[in-house]
């Protein structure tokens, strides 16, 4: 059965779902001893959980694998557009983590799982929500180099590409590896000023410059310096309604 909270203001919530009692009271203590944190609902059931996420707009899910009935994955298939960004999957075997990592978890936990490795896992969280917010505020972003670490102002790129589970920042003439996925950057980017025009393209719109056809009649979008990307049928509408055309 769930049991629902009040979210605090500024603190990241977070909704548990574990058919065992013990298993969320142990997360529970956990979480609750991070004040940046709080715990706004537990859910003993997949099917419990999709009504509760829907209703909360929780900022992380721990989720556990394996339920009677309806797993994690399917929590995630039923929530549909309204999957949190933030997904950690927590498990007894470690067999499912290629398919967590593929459904876009940010984390996934072997349980039993040490102090020292939840701590860590929840600064990696509270790095992706400051570096998502500063996405939504048109901020700079920090890309990883062999060296170096680069800043890109988010204002500054062009357009994104996928790269299996990393993504392409294009910035004028040059291209920045980012280990993210496209699917991420999507959900935290303004929509007013990126949209995803393909499965494996997001682009600035301030930089579209004509959206028309190829010379085999297949629709693309057309950007300064001759940059030519394809355009699907499934985001056709969605950009035109962007653009105003």
């Amino acid at each position: 059965m769930s049991t629902e909270r009040a979210a605090g203001a500024g603190r990241i919530s977070v909704v548990i779902v574990d058919d065992e009692p013990l298993a969320r009271r142990n997360l529970t203590a956990l979480i609750n001893c991070e004040p940046a944190f709080v715990v706004v609902a537990e859910c003993s059931t997949g099917d419990e959980a999709v009504g509760v996420i829907r209703r909360t707009r929780p900022d992380v899910v721990f989720l556990d694998v394996q339920m009677p009935e309806c797993d994690g994955f399917d929590v995630l298939e039923r929530v549909g557009t309204e999957v949190p960004t933030h997904v950690v999957f927590v498990t007894a075997h470690d067999r499912y983590a290629v398919q967590a990592f593929d459904s876009g978890a940010l984390d996934y936990l072997l349980k039993p799982f040490d102090d020292a490795r939840f701590g860590l896992m929840l600064r990696r969280i509270q790095a992706r929500i400051a570096e998502a917010k500063s996405l939504r505020s048109g901020k700079r972003i920090a890309v990883r180099g062999i060296r170096d670490v680069f800043f890109v102002k988010v204002d500054d790129i062009d357009w994104i590409g996928a790269a299996d589970y990393y993504a392409r920042l294009h910035v004028g003439a040059r291209v920045h590896l980012l280990r993210r996925t496209i699917t991420e950057l999507e959900r935290e980017l303004d929509p007013a000023q990126f949209r995803r025009i393909h499965r494996s393209t997001i682009v600035n719109l301030a930089r579209v410059m004509a959206v028309g056809t190829d010379r085999h009649g297949l629709a693309e979008v057309r950007l300064g310096g001759g940059v030519r990307l394809r355009l699907s049928q499934r985001y056709r509408d969605q950009l035109r309604s962007a653009l105003g055309m």
